[in-house]
């Protein structure tokens, strides 16, 4: 794709990505090993990195493959370490694919290089085909060798040959994998969950605003009508006491009167109180979001300053700048300036336009418009030892829908990988056994699920499952 583009070939990205500009193109992938020229294969590449090391500048883009294979382990690592750090002192660009650990090693310590890995579902023993950088990857040799059906004997020979020290370089590899693929599923959970609450409590509002409206307009017409209410019922008081007094009546006709006229009080009273009562809870909403927004303002504020370069438009209009046409909602790159016209890529078109018709944009606005960002992780940090303590280690599923019950032993055998339980258990009950078919139909397709068997007779027997984990 470089050498596409640097040809002047349209390639597979993004309208505004972004690519350098390379004088040297270093390749080192394949087997280019020759019997005419008595070249074996790890001749083919120390020839190549000769050539690199000759010609490499901080101009050049260096691509290798498999860097140091094609020899002996140990004195391929130290060689490949060793031209590592010269491309490294050379300030060269470039991508390189190993699995050899002194390289990782060297990569975490090393100002110029980053360390690097394709995304693993450590589950199912398959690529996710995602690049993240920051941490070295496992090879997942082992992994890979127990799902091809790899005997166990064999496997756990070679674990023993590589000795613990390597065997637990991988496994905290592993780890690093499971868990960052366990909070990025609780990350997007929540994110979910969020913004169902923001749904529903925009949608609460919108009904109380539309209740509140309403109730202002039953109250208009309630008032007006208890306005004629009163005033007929003071007229009939009076004659009603008129006609006490002049038939000379007893008491309890006098209490009966008063009695109607507390009654018909006391319900305009709870009208006004229902009032009330819908403006606290509007009062209240409006209250939790401005708190909302706090929090979101509050992160957002903790942020690295750099994002504010971003956020700051150009004074002036320059190759490079970002521009939208006055009035319109067209976004481009100018790319060169005429006097007092420029030069403006919309996309794949061209145009030449007036200065005085364009405004600069900051380079936030023109990526917002352009294409959509996919917000960072958040960095998650957390204590694997205190999850362990808090960790019970038999989970309790009774009772629950199957879809649930199934969803749930999900999450709690996610949880007993990553903190390295070796055994669980399920609760599940007998009844009719289908939630325990599901159950282990599940667990039959996780691969460092050892075995699931049934809890001995005198513990629970048919009713709990105990899962043992290859951990």
């Amino acid at each position: 794709l470089q050498y596409m583009m640097q040809k002047g070939f349209l390639i597979s990205a993004s309208e505004n990505s972004e690519m350098g500009l390379f004088d040297d193109l270093f390749i080192d992938i394949g087997d280019e090993q020759s019997i005419d020229n008595d070249l074996s294969t790890y001749s083919s590449h120390l020839l190549n990195m000769k050539n690199i090391l000759r010609g490499a500048t901080g101009r050049s883009l260096v691509l290798i493959d498999e860097f140091g294979t094609g020899t002996e382990p140990v004195i391929g690592g130290a060689i490949a370490e060793a031209v590592l750090e010269k491309l490294e002192q050379k300030r060269c660009f470039g991508v390189i694919t190993t699995h050899y650990s002194n390289l990782k090693y060297y990569a975490s310590n090393a100002e110029g290089i980053l360390n690097g890995a394709m995304t693993f579902d450590v589950q199912n023993i398959r690529p996710l085909f995602r690049l993240e950088t920051g941490k070295p990857g496992s090879s997942f040799a082992i992994e890979i060798a127990r799902k091809i059906g790899l005997p166990e004997e064999i496997i756990r020979n070679a674990a023993d040959k590589a000795g613990s020290d390597h065997v637990n370089i991988e496994r905290q590899l592993r780890e690093i994998a499971r868990d960052r693929r366990y909070w990025e599923q609780k990350r997007d959970k929540i994110r979910q969950t969020e913004k169902r609450v923001d749904e529903l409590a925009e949608k609460y509002r919108s009904e109380l605003e539309t209740i509140q409206a309403e109730r202002n307009r039953l109250i208009k017409e309630a008032k007006n009508e208890a306005k004629q209410i009163t005033s007929e019922a003071n007229r009939q008081i009076e004659q009603t006491i008129r006609t006490i007094r002049e038939s000379q009546a007893d008491k309890e006709k006098t209490l009966l009167v008063r009695r109607k006229m507390d009654d018909f009080r006391e319900r305009l009273e709870q009208q006004e109180a229902d009032s009330s009562l819908i403006d606290r809870k509007i009062e209240q909403l409006r209250r939790r979001e401005e708190r909302r927004s706090e929090r979101k303002n509050a992160k957002t504020a903790g942020k690295p300053a750099d994002r504010s370069k971003e956020l700051q438009k150009p004074h002036a209009v320059e190759p490079g700048t970002k521009v939208r046409i006055k009035g319109q909602d067209a976004i481009g790159e100018v790319i060169g300036l005429s006097g007092k016209r420029a030069t403006v890529g919309f996309g794949q078109i061209l145009t030449t336009i007036d200065l005085n018709r364009l405004e600069p944009i900051s380079n936030a606005e023109y990526k917002k418009a352009t294409r959509e960002l996919r917000p960072a992780a958040p960095p998650t940090n957390f204590s694997t030892a205190e999850r362990r303590l808090q960790f019970h280690e038999q989970i309790d599923v009774r009772g629950m829908r199957v879809a649930e019950a199934v969803e749930t032993v999900q999450d709690f055998v996610d949880e007993a990988i990553m903190l390295g339980f070796s055994e669980i258990r399920i609760l599940h009950g007998k009844g009719t056994g289908a939630l325990k078919e599901e159950i282990r139909s599940y667990l039959r397709t996780v691969p460092l699920v050892r075995s699931a068997k049934d809890e001995h007779e005198e513990m629970g027997g048919a009713g709990i499952t105990v899962v043992k984990l290859d951990i």
